[in-house]
């Protein structure tokens, strides 16, 4: 079985059994080419199978899995609709966030997501890399005052994740995805708001546009 770990801050035990999968997923420990036992998931993480089965559901609901009758559940890749869903959604809500994290972040919060990009170029390899770029994404939309906005956006590059590595989803060196947030940070630093929002904004739709057609090929 894949290791994996209940968070003990969720707001329930189903809510932590989904958590924990996601978690899974993003981490590479649940594939999508394996069934997986709800029973062995439940005695993993120490809970009941009703809190397991709960869980399962609502990532079912999300698309993220598929419960397979009498035998278990399976990771769910997505397909190229997925990902203009997915981006689209992310499209109308982090490039406005990135303005606002310009014009109203304070100066902890911009030097943060400094460090955060810096971090991103000094990384000694990919999983480290991807930390970073995640942590700048949060720190961004944290700084716009938008921690639900996060929490979102958190869930849905969960679901890209399954693409497998992004510099081999999209076609992209780490370098060239380093080079794309650099207008981000540095109109966020500025505090030029719609700047920021036009970096995040070319950005994302690269991102997209890539992944889209990787898939569709």
């Amino acid at each position: 079985m894949p290791k994996l770990v209940l968070p003990p801050d969720a707001p329930s035990l189903a809510d932590a059994v989904a958590q924990a999968v996601r978690d899974g997923v993003a981490a590479g420990e649940l594939v999508p080419s394996v069934t997986y036992s709800v029973y062995q998931l439940a005695e993993l993480l120490d809970v009941s199978r009703s809190p397991a089965r709960e869980g399962l559901l609502r990532l079912a609901e999300a698309g993220l899995i598929e419960i397979r009758r009498n035998r278990g559940f399976r990771v769910l890749p997505p397909q190229a609709d997925d990902i203009e869903e997915i981006i689209g959604i992310r499209v109308a809500l982090e490039p406005p966030a990135a303005r606002d994290a310009a014009v109203s972040g304070t100066d902890a919060q911009h030097a943060a997501i400094r460090s955060a990009l810096s971090a991103m170029a000094a990384a000694p390899d990919d999983a480290s890399f991807w930390r970073a770029d995640r942590e700048l994404h949060d720190l961004l939309l944290h700084a716009a005052g938008r921690p639900r906005t996060a929490a979102i956006i958190e869930r849905l590059r969960t679901t890209t994740a399954l693409l497998g590595p992004p510099t081999t989803a999209s076609g992209r060196s780490l370098a060239e995805i380093h080079a794309e947030h650099e207008p981000v940070v540095a109109a966020v630093l500025a505090r030029d708001g719609a700047a920021a929002e036009a970096a995040m904004r070319t950005h994302l739709e690269a991102t997209r546009d890539l992944l889209v057609a990787n898939l569709s090929a």
